[in-house]
């Protein structure tokens, strides 16, 4: 208790002046849910999460329409590419952007990454060159600097008890903005192939066939930026000389001498390096692996789906697709709301993430086998198959998020975050230029004896859940204090 008691949150003293002193107040006054910042979490965390994989479902047709590849067999390989673009610039910018939400406050940091949503996510619709495709994804990525931020708004907005519902509401807008954005684009790219009464071939969706969808994302997003200008700042800006550059210098703590450190301020906890806490970079590194199988998943599922079935795919069109996961979202948003509190009540954020990763091994094995299945028993199955996975996914990610936030005080939160994001953003930059390669590969493999086609496809997805299923325990899993108690 005593190491809690030097927390920032758990002092009553507010100084005039300061938002997240004011805020502080408000929410020790307030015992239910609040529930006007829980909708700015759960918008702001839809909007950073529709973008980035709403081009799934239409990137294998823009491929084959950018004529870069070759043979129909080098689509994916391309496509890998595009894929890993926005991660990639968000690995290089996530820490950055983390810190600057401990030092200049969340709102700023939130708006300006809406903003770039709004810009590059419409000018990717309209790129007429592979290399354009790539930089307009790249520049979203590393301007967008919101999942960092966002998670550690989700839990300064609200009492200890709701902690696992904000959270939730994070993974659940980001799942559901995974599944809504491939959606969208699913049903709304190639509109005047789709609508030709609607759109003329000569108009601007007949000849930028893709920015339909991007347009209703950069809409909606700008929609959820003017909103943004009311929303409460959460970061405490009093004792700016002592407080305000902690985030960084738990970020370069490590190049420093720690000795050094603790005789300058006396204190361990508060200037403690965030590459020290173990607690927090087991859960990093859980979260990165997850991650990482999540959206190789997300890029391999539509690219296998609207492959030919003589290559081991399912023949879909991007609109079949784009309807398995417009199911798969609705769950997700029932899921998350209703049942997973439940689930993280009784079970704790650790048991119930090795049990999805346990059951979705055998999911995941049973997928190639689908394309001997016909209708109306093949759409039956694969949305079943997809409602669970997705919903087992994102049960793991929101466990981990309560692992990291719960892992540090307040005033390294975006920074922990940030960090979080940076290693995230690496290895789902490498998911979708892997999985779109191995994906090439195996398509050209279909007669191989040792699983051929797409089954090893899925069978390397099943060898990265294994790992991840691996790191919860321990040695490699150290957890916070609470859950020791537990």
């Amino acid at each position: 208790m005593g190491e809690e008691g030097t927390s920032p949150l758990l002092k009553k003293e507010y100084h005039p002046g300061c938002p997240g002193c004011a805020y502080d107040q408000k929410k020790d006054l307030q015992r239910g849910m609040p529930y006007k910042e829980f909708l700015y979490v759960w918008m702001i965390s839809l909007t950073a999460a529709l973008p980035i994989s709403s081009l799934f479902p239409f990137l294998y047709f823009m491929i084959r329409d950018l004529h870069v590849a070759k043979r129909t067999e080098d689509i994916g390989f391309y496509a890998g590419f595009v894929g890993a673009s926005f991660m990639f610039g968000r690995c290089l910018t996530s820490t950055v952007w983390g810190i600057a939400a401990d030092r200049i406050g969340r709102k700023p940091v939130i708006m300006f990454g809406i903003f770039s949503v709004v810009v590059f996510n419409t000018l990717f619709g309209l790129s007429v060159s592979y290399w354009m495709a790539i930089a307009t994804r790249f520049l979203l990525g590393a301007l967008n600097g919101l999942l960092g931020p966002i998670k550690a708004y989700s839990i300064e907005v609200c009492r200890p008890e709701h902690e696992a519902v904000a959270l939730s509401l994070v993974s659940t807008a980001w799942g559901l903005g995974l599944i809504i954005g491939p959606a969208l684009g699913g049903y709304l790219a190639l509109p005047a192939e789709k609508f030709p009464k609607v759109f003329s071939p000569d108009s601007l969706f007949g000849r930028f066939p893709y920015f339909l969808p991007c347009l209703c994302t950069s809409v909606f997003s700008a929609a959820v930026l003017i909103s943004c200008i009311w929303m409460p700042e959460t970061l405490h800006k009093h004792k700016v000389s002592e407080n305000g550059n902690q985030s960084i210098e738990a970020l370069e703590a490590h190049l420093i001498d720690p000795k050094e450190k603790v005789e300058q301020s006396g204190s361990l906890d508060t200037k403690k390096s965030l590459f020290k806490n173990w607690p927090l970079m087991s859960s990093i590194i859980i979260y990165c692996a997850f991650s990482f199988h999540d959206m190789a998943y997300t890029e391999v599922f539509s690219l296998w789906a609207e492959s030919e079935k003589k290559y081991g795919g399912l023949s879909l069109s991007s609109e079949n697709v784009g309807q398995v996961l417009a199911v798969t979202g609705a769950s997700v948003l029932v899921y998350q709301l209703f049942v997973y509190p439940r689930i993280n009540k009784v079970l704790g954020p650790i048991k119930s993430s090795q049990i999805a990763a346990i059951i979705c091994m055998p999911i995941l094995f049973a997928y190639p086998y689908m394309t001997y299945l016909s209708e109306p028993g093949l759409s039956i199955v694969l949305n079943i198959a997809s409602v669970i996975k997705n919903n087992l996914g994102v049960t793991i990610i929101t466990s981990t998020f309560i692992l990291q936030n719960n892992a540090v005080p307040q005033d390294q939160r975006g920074a922990a975050n940030g960090l979080a994001m940076t290693g995230m953003s690496f290895f789902k930059a490498a998911a979708p230029a892997g999985a779109g390669i191995v994906f090439s590969w195996a398509q050209k493999r279909q007669h191989a004896f040792f699983f051929p086609g797409d089954q090893m496809v899925f069978f390397l997805l099943n060898v990265v859940e294994l790992l991840g299923l691996i790191l919860t325990f321990k040695p490699f899993l150290v957890v916070p204090e609470q859950y020791e108690r537990k």
